[in-house]
């Protein structure tokens, strides 16, 4: 039975969106607060990648992860796509919390 609740799963870029971060939480506004502010160690901090650029939500934690892992697979160009499909303009998308 899977958990049910919120569950998102979102890319993250740079400030000039070259580098590209898949992650999954439960709590995105807490998530991306932690990325902003360098408390997430790691890849993130290392690159400077705090730039909430796509998201996508599910009730499944299980789809949440198995969606993370697709995504992460996937070459840059596929991701770039999926971000344009519903961001053409790459803009800061947690700018609007």
């Amino acid at each position: 039975m899977p958990s049910t609740g919120k569950y998102y799963v979102y890319l993250l870029t740079n400030w000039n969106n070259t580098v590209m971060y898949v992650g999954m939480t439960n709590n995105l506004i807490r998530r991306i607060y932690e990325h902003k502010n360098k408390l997430v160690k790691g890849f993130t901090e290392k690159y400077n990648v705090n730039k909430l650029v796509y998201f996508e939500e599910t009730q499944d934690v299980m789809a949440a992860i198995t969606r993370e892992k697709e995504i992460k697979k996937w070459r840059r160009e596929k991701k770039n796509q999926l971000v344009n499909r519903v961001n053409p303009t790459w803009k800061e998308l947690s700018l609007e919390w």
